[in-house]
Formats: C-alpha cells, structure tokens, sequence
C-alpha cells in the first residue's frame, strides 16, 4: 500500500495471539527504551529523538545501569562511524531487534547516512514506532526530506522509504525476513552492518546460529555488532572476531564525559561497580565477513 505520511493511514492486519515468552522479549525492548530515556534526560548523552518514542518514566534509574547505558551507546555508536567513515557511507545498516532505536536520524544529524538503513523488530513493536514517526514531525520530516518519490510504502507493519525502512518481522523466521528486506531493497552486494544488541541471547542457540548463517552467507561484504561469544560467531562462518569486555569499552569513553560524571553525587567508582560484576559482563563482539 501507498500511503503518505503527511496523510498517515494503517491497513487493517491480521496477527495470531502473541506467545508469552515472546511478550517477554518485547517487555525487554520497554525496558532498555525507559533505561535509554532516563539517561537521556539526566545529560549522559544528547538525543533530541528519543523523547518522540518513549515517556519518560517518574522511576529513577541505579547509577551503574544509567553508565551501562551511556557505554553500550556510544560504543556502538563509534563503531557504526567506522564503518560508515571506512565505506564512504556506501553501504547499508541492518538493525536487528531495533526497538526504539533512534540510530537512524542521529545520523541523518551528523551527515552520516548510509546508503540505506533498515530497521527490523516484531510487528507490534514496529507498529508502535510507526505510529509515533507519523504523529512527530521531528521524526517524518526527515525522512519525508530524503525520500525520492511522492509517496511512501507503508502499512501496518512496515515504511519503505529511499532512505529509511522498518519492517514488522520476527527474526527466527529466516525465510519471511530476507523476503521483507528484499521488498525493501535490500542490496546483498553493498558493504552490510548487522547490529543485534542483546538481541540473539532471547532465541534457542538453534535460531540464533541460523540467523548468524543466513546473515555470513548472504552478503558480500559484512560486519557484525553483537554481545556474544566469540566462537558462535566463528562456528557460524565468520572469517573473524574480535571482542572486548564493558570495562574496557568504558575506559576509552571520552575523558572529560566520564569525569563529569565520576565527580558528582550519580556515581559510585566505575571500577568498583565493574568488577564487582565482571563474571557476567558481556563482551562487544566485532566479527568481520570479507
């Protein structure tokens, strides 16, 4: 269906009853979103966008989870520049389990787009986001500037744009996923970012190894960004990996952010916070497919 988003319109869709141990997952992506949003308000980091998709909730976040936060996003964030940097921005970005994830028009801000950047989650939650995009110009506008055409493919559960697509799919599903994401124009041949936060440790081993193998097999040229071990990406058929540990990743955050907020009453010692958790820390998993 063709529609506008200055003149929004859902389609009627049909869906089966949700499972119970998938609404567990979906409550997940509620909860990093409010987590993101209190961040957001407290000054740990700047994003005008977030506050477009989520309330912010009147509970006040622990100290650690609001740093475990700040860290996450700007690590990914500084990895998803080095690959835009390195490809000259011709490439495409695959959000898998993007939430509310407001990615996309962070980079739109700094000019740093890629070629295409898609977004992938279950159909509920994508149609709570499409709904806000189509209320909040701060958000359509955008992607209404870029679009090349005069109107927008859109329904219930998917936005395809020239720029931007999000698509209502589940990602076990292999078959129905590269189904939706080739209706979006989705190149196999351009350099692939995958990014997956927390996103394969909510499926069997079984799904997430196809998930890993359909994404190594379909694309020339691809990077994945992910919290797992190592060797599931390897057994997958990654030609490499790479992996650091939170506390690392924390201490080449930018020196000055840090201290700002080392100093004030927020923190306890990130060292001490770290350590006291580093046999369940998750590490930031780079793996490389060339």
């Amino acid at each position: 269906m063709a529609t506008s988003l200055r003149r929004p319109s859902f389609t009627g869709c049909s869906s089966s009853p949700p499972d119970a141990d998938d609404e567990g997952v979906r409550g997940t992506c509620e909860d990093a979103s409010l987590c993101k949003r209190f961040a957001v308000s407290i000054g740990y980091w700047q994003d005008p966008y977030i506050p477009h998709l989520v309330r912010l909730s009147k509970e006040r976040k622990a100290p650690e989870i609001n740093r475990g936060y700040f860290a996450r996003v700007h690590g990914v964030s500084q990895l998803i520049k080095a690959f835009l940097r390195k490809t000259g921005c011709n490439c495409q970005i695959l959000n898998l389990g993007a939430g509310m994830d407001t990615t996309f028009w962070r980079l739109k801000d700094e000019d740093l787009l890629p070629s295409k950047y898609f977004e992938i989650d279950f159909p509920m939650i994508v149609t709570r986001k499409l709904h806000s995009i189509k209320l909040k110009p701060l958000l359509s506008k955008p992607i209404l500037d870029l679009h090349s055409e005069d109107t927008l493919q859109m329904d219930g559960h998917t936005l395809d744009s020239t720029r931007y697509a999000i698509i209502g799919a589940d990602l076990r599903d292999i078959p129905e996923l590269e189904e939706k994401l080739k209706k979006c124009n989705m190149n196999t041949q351009l350099p692939t970012l995958l990014v997956a936060e927390c996103v394969l440790v909510y499926m069997t081993p079984e799904q997430s190894a196809n998930l890993l193998k359909w994404a190594a097999n379909s694309f020339e040229t691809a990077m994945f960004i992910n919290y797992e071990q190592k060797e599931r990406l390897l057994s997958s058929g990654w030609e490499s990996a790479s992996a650091v540990d939170m506390m690392e990743l924390y201490s080449k955050l930018p020196r000055a952010e840090v201290s700002r907020y080392e100093i004030g009453k927020e923190f306890a010692p990130c060292q001490v916070i770290v350590n006291e958790r580093r046999n369940c820390l998750h590490p930031l998993m780079i793996c490389f497919f060339f």
